[in-house]
């Protein structure tokens, strides 16, 4: 009657997501000053005066009909020339109109892009920790998820790993950087090398391996390096784009899929993508975002807030005694779970009123992930909290 598959998905929900829900019962009985929600990567921050002040003059000045009717269905083609600009003139390398497909968000940019490329028997390389629905988004695309753990001193992409996960049938390595859930900004020497040795493979094995890029945290960088521009350094990407973060919308869904003006085939490649959009329902992204995101290319939200977070917590944390992964990038902390058991632990600093996210979900054992994407306040009145987490494991006991 129904699809099983679907089923077991939906009483199965996102462990961020069960958490959030948990947080939000939990702020309506005891107050949302006394709960310490870092379980969701939702900005804190608004968005730009100039992205409001953009929507009230494209409802005042632009015709209603055309605000708000259909676009063409891979996206208005004056916005996609508007982004292909910008891009090309921000990383000097050529960015076309034509290659770029308007989004419903990240999410759609990967289901999309995944379900353009996916072959029957094909896999996909995830590298571990990472968002818990690449696994999703993979597996319905009908692809077999193969995790490879990044490097765990410094979270970076384990080359030999990858070259021992590699076969004839692997069609994709999904790339995150800034990460969720460690922070990590992978290096240029990473995507040098990784780029080295996928070239090396097509040489010697003619099999394309795409590399995914999912970069909502492109503009969340607190290293001072500039990261990469994907399609730089390797010919085969894909890379989906969310405005979700960088202009604090994310309950807007607006974002877009590139592909690299130097990919093979990257008019089948575009085909396919506009294919699996059509057959999946995800065409016309919102108009009114479209034409708003498309004013306020390269701005963002204070991202400083996030920045100060970061110092304030991580020093708290490394003055009560945790160990966790320098977050460089993104707006989260990969806390070490002090027994090495992330479930009791976040268990425990439930008790606390702490939510934190399992490493669990995210492919990698004995982490937990602090979304630090709050405001200054509640990260300056959870530290008792850390500070009483903390003593419990160190011992002291009530």
């Amino acid at each position: 009657m129904i699809s099983e598959a679907m089923r077991r998905l939906g009483d199965s929900p996102s462990a961020i997501r069960e958490l959030f829900e948990y947080g939000r019962k939990r702020k309506e009985e005891i107050g949302a000053e006394n709960v310490y929600d870092f379980s969701l990567g939702n900005p804190s921050i608004p968005a730009p005066e100039s992205v409001g002040d953009t929507i009230v003059s494209l409802v005042k000045e632009k015709e209603p009909c055309a605000l708000h009717g259909y676009t063409s269905a891979a996206g208005d083609l004056a916005v996609r020339q508007k982004i292909a600009s910008f891009l090309s003139e921000t990383h000097s390398f050529p960015v076309e109109r034509e290659m770029i497909y308007m989004t419903c968000g990240a999410a759609a940019s990967l289901t999309v892009s995944l379900h353009a490329i996916a072959e029957k028997g094909d896999e996909a390389i995830v590298l571990s920790p990472y968002f818990p629905e690449y696994r999703v988004f993979c597996e319905k695309a009908g692809m077999k998820v193969v995790e490879v753990p990044c490097r765990e001193k410094d979270f970076q992409p384990d080359l030999p790993a990858i070259e021992k996960a590699i076969t004839p049938r692997t069609k994709a390595i999904l790339i995150n950087s800034p990460n969720n859930p460690t922070g990590a900004v992978y290096s240029e020497e990473s995507w040098r090398s990784l780029s080295d040795f996928l070239y090396d493979f097509r040489k010697k094995t003619g099999r394309m391996v795409f590399l995914l890029c999912d970069e909502p945290y492109r503009e969340l960088n607190w290293t001072g390096k500039t990261a990469p521009f994907p399609p730089a350094l390797y010919d085969a990407v894909i890379l989906c784009y969310s405005f979700s973060k960088s202009l604090s919308l994310p309950g807007e869904r607006i974002g877009y899929i590139l592909v690299g003006s130097n990919c093979p085939e990257k008019k089948a490649v575009f085909a396919a993508v506009c294919g699996a959009g059509r057959s999946l329902g995800f065409v016309c992204a919102p108009a009114l975002f479209q034409y708003a995101v498309a004013e306020n290319l390269g701005k963002t939200g204070d991202l400083s807030a996030y920045r100060e977070n970061r110092e304030i917590l991580c020093r708290a944390l490394k003055e009560a005694g945790f160990e966790y992964a320098p977050p460089d990038g993104a707006f989260y902390l990969f806390l070490k779970a002090p027994d090495g058991d992330e479930k009791t632990f976040c268990a425990r600093a439930k008790e606390e009123e702490l939510l934190l996210v399992p490493s669990t979900s995210f492919g990698c054992p004995g982490y937990a992930r602090a979304s630090y994407c709050v405001s200054k306040e509640t990260v300056l009145r959870s530290i008792p909290a850390f500070q009483k987490l903390a003593r419990f494991y160190q011992g002291e006991r009530k």
